[in-house]
């Protein structure tokens, strides 16, 4: 079965393009459109869909609150947005999206950040997440729990971006350990996502090089 996607964008155009680009995909489906984030909602209700690309700047409900109501469910939110540096990104990963896609961003990454949602892995390109990251600098209290060191490590390579692959390839460790660390650094962090352990590396200098 393939991954099911549910694109919501207020502009039929930008809806199309995904759809095209997605459609091209063997494995991804999209199963469902939505003009504003009432209707999203309604849709991720009625069909269930695994991805949903939502946008900031919709009518009726806006992206932000959207992205909100569907925190902590079984279907990943990617925001989709025009702005790269913008402080609704900034809100959205706060209010529990996995990630952002840029809409000028080519058919290769959408791809790739559907794909990314269903293994676990962050849903926004390296270069993308440390330019954001870059400026979301506001202190954030320590961990109640603290990390270990290796766990330190994995937080530092997950804000630079990298992959449980490429984690793993660097500190001589399998994925699947990789994964086990990501885990616990979530649950003693607090965080929802992996982007929610990037922003606590940036926060407290911990990125890796």
């Amino acid at each position: 079965m393939g991954i099911r996607v549910l694109i919501a964008d207020d502009q039929r155009m930008v809806r199309d393009g995904l759809r095209r680009i997605l459609g091209a995909a063997p494995d991804i489906e999209v199963v469902g459109e939505a003009a504003d984030g009432v209707e999203a909602l309604e849709c991720v209700r009625a069909l269930a869909p695994d991805v949903a690309l939502v946008d900031i700047r919709m009518p009726r409900m806006d992206g932000l609150t959207l992205t909100r109501e569907l925190a902590g469910g079984p279907t990943r939110v990617v925001v989709v947005t025009t702005f790269d540096l913008d402080e609704y990104v900034y809100a959205a990963l706060r209010g529990g999206a996995a990630g952002f896609l840029l809409k000028r961003s080519g058919p290769a990454l959408l791809t790739e950040a559907v794909r990314a949602a269903m293994s676990g892995e962050s849903l926004i390109s390296p270069a993308i997440t440390v330019k954001l990251l870059r400026h979301l600098s506001s202190p954030q209290p320590q961990s109640p729990e603290p990390l270990t060191e290796r766990e330190l490590e994995i937080a530092g390579h997950v804000g630079a971006g990298r992959t449980n692959a490429e984690i793993g390839a660097e500190l001589f460790i399998s994925a699947g350990t990789v994964k086990t660390h990501v885990a616990a650094v979530q649950r003693k962090l607090g965080v929802r996502n992996r982007v929610g352990i990037a922003v606590w590396a940036w926060n407290n200098g911990v990125v890796a090089a």
